[in-house]
């Protein structure tokens, strides 16, 4: 729970993170919140077990529970920047926004300014008292579509809490290499690459992730496919297809060289060179309003890149098809 001008929580360890330190467990089981920040909490007191205070290093045991009260911090270091939004939806506990490719979401080493959180801090200045500035999940800077953002904290508490639960709705779109014969699901670990740290990549250590893809149109050597999400890992959709060897069209990380199918004429060969991001957008989203308990969703279409690639691919796949007769 959440008040106006606390934040607030009550967790319970369970099994798994038995034996663990105290600032390992915290973490797990409130993601939302930086490790440093939960580490001042608990060396502040903030943050109690079982009532009492420990140290960060400190054991927790199965039914341990964890509370916080803790005064929201303002972050001074981001700056409001009069970036433009294209809002989907809003009131004051929400905001729902259609992400374009190439926008940063979170300031970071090399995009300290330029970035959502940049030109959330001006078009809604109370995010500064959230954590994260209402951040509560990211999409790539190279993939488009619709995320929301918390503009209170009680609807950060409920937010984070329908991702951890898994009760929010995430649906994506993708353009894959290879022809698809149908829909499966990719249910594999998820962890940091063991030779490059920048990567991602399936690995027995990783943390369990599940993603559903099924087809929505093939072509002659692609296909156009729609994920949901299980878990929310980094890069989860561009690693698990890569991993079933269809990685997705354009991802610089994860695609390897530009492969061109026998029979790709000019016209076709020049729209996938030209395009140059991972062809992944985040097409609709639901969730439970958190102070009215309603069932939402919204929707956003394809942005202009991914349409002209899908019309490239199928034009090509028609004349294919029309050259056998």
């Amino acid at each position: 729970m959440s008040s106006n001008n606390r934040i607030t929580g009550h967790y319970t360890v369970p099994p798994q993170l038995s034996d663990k330190r105290l600032d390992q467990a915290a973490a797990e089981l409130m993601p939302e919140h930086s490790r440093s920040r939960l580490q001042s909490w608990i060396k502040s007191g903030a943050l109690t077990v079982n009532g009492t205070v420990r140290k960060p290093r400190d054991k927790v045991m199965l039914d341990d529970v964890l509370d916080l009260d803790a005064e929201p911090e303002v972050q001074v270091t981001w700056e409001a920047e009069p970036i433009s939004l294209d809002i989907v939806y809003e009131d004051e506990h929400l905001l729902v926004i259609n992400k374009p490719a190439g926008l940063v979401v979170h300031p970071a080493a090399g995009h300290a300014d330029g970035t959502l959180v940049n030109a959330l801090l001006n078009h809604a200045p109370e995010v500064e008292n959230l954590p994260r500035a209402g951040i509560v999940h990211r999409l790539d800077k190279d993939t488009s579509g619709i995320m929301v953002v918390a503009r209170s904290l009680i609807a950060h508490t409920s937010l984070v809490d329908q991702l951890q639960t898994r009760t929010m709705g995430r649906e994506y779109e993708a353009v894959v290499v290879g022809s698809l014969t149908g829909g499966a699901t990719v249910d594999a670990p998820i962890g940091r690459h063991p030779q490059d740290r920048k990567r991602m990549a399936v690995v027995p250590s990783g943390k369990p992730a599940v993603t559903h893809y099924r087809l929505l149109e093939r072509f002659a050597a692609h296909t156009h496919i729609q994920c949901k999400l299980e878990s929310g890992r980094t890069h989860q959709i561009r690693v698990h297809m890569t991993h079933v060897r269809h990685p997705l069209v354009g991802d610089p990380a994860y695609g390897g060289r530009l492969r061109l199918p026998k029979g790709t004429t000019e016209e076709l060969r020049q729209a996938l060179a030209a395009f140059n991001r991972q062809a992944l957008h985040a097409r609709r989203l639901t969730l439970e309003h958190p102070a009215t308990g309603e069932t939402l969703s919204w929707e956003v279409p394809l942005p202009d890149d991914m349409v002209q690639l899908i019309e490239a691919l199928r034009k090509h796949a028609r004349e294919l098809e029309n050259s056998d007769f």
